[in-house]
C-alpha cells in the first residue's frame, strides 16, 4: 500500500468507526453546549451549577409541592451524558452507578435517572412529563423547548459551563 492509500483507508475506517458508535462529528471542528431542558410548566428558568447538581443529586426531588423532578440522562457513551458526569456530577460512569444503586438502597430516592437513547427522545419526553429535566446538544433542542439558564447563562454565550 502506498502512503496515500494508508491515509484514504485510515479516513474510511474512522468514518466507520464513528457511524459504528452512533458519533457525529463536531460541527465546524467544536462541539455544541450541552442545554438543560425542562417541561415547559416548570417553575424555573435560571439556577446555579450548584442548584443543577441539587436535582441532579437527587436532593432536591420537586420542583413544587405538587410537581415531582423526573431526571432524564442519556445512555452511556452519548457526549451528553459525559459532559453531566464530568461537569454536574462530578463523577465516573461507575461512581454514578454506584451512586444511585446507594441512594435507591437507602431508600433516599424512589429510582435512578430514566435513560432515554437520543436527543430527539428526550425533547419528546421532556415536553410530555411534568417536571422532566433532560441534557440535550444545544443544536438538537426543539424550537419552543424551556432552555434553563444556568449562572445566568444560555448555551452558545461566553461563561455558559456546560461545554
Amino acid at each position: 500500500m502506498t502512503g496515500k492509500s494508508k491515509s484514504v483507508c485510515k479516513a474510511v475506517l474512522l468514518g466507520w468507526l464513528w457511524v459504528c458508535t452512533g458519533q457525529v462529528a463536531p460541527a465546524q471542528g467544536r462541539e455544541s453546549d450541552v442545554a438543560v431542558v425542562v417541561h415547559p410548566d416548570t417553575p424555573v428558568s435560571n439556577m446555579t451549577l450548584a442548584e443543577v447538581r441539587k436535582v441532579l443529586l437527587g436532593d432536591r426531588q420537586y420542583w413544587t409541592s405538587n410537581m415531582p423532578v423526573v431526571l432524564l440522562m442519556r445512555a452511556p457513551v452519548a457526549r451528553e451524558r459525559n459532559v453531566v458526569l464530568k461537569i454536574i456530577y462530578q463523577m465516573t460512569e461507575s461512581q454514578f452507578k454506584q451512586y444511585w444503586i446507594a441512594k435507591i438502597f437507602r431508600a433516599e430516592a424512589a429510582s435512578a435517572p430514566k435513560i432515554v437513547y437520543s436527543n430527539d427522545m428526550a425533547n419528546e419526553l421532556v415536553t410530555a412529563i411534568p417536571g422532566a429535566i433532560a441534557f440535550i446538544s444545544s443544536r438538537d433542542v426543539h424550537p419552543g423547548s424551556k432552555v434553563i439558564r444556568i449562572d445566568n447563562h444560555l448555551p452558545g454565550e461566553p461563561g455558559y459551563p456546560l461545554r
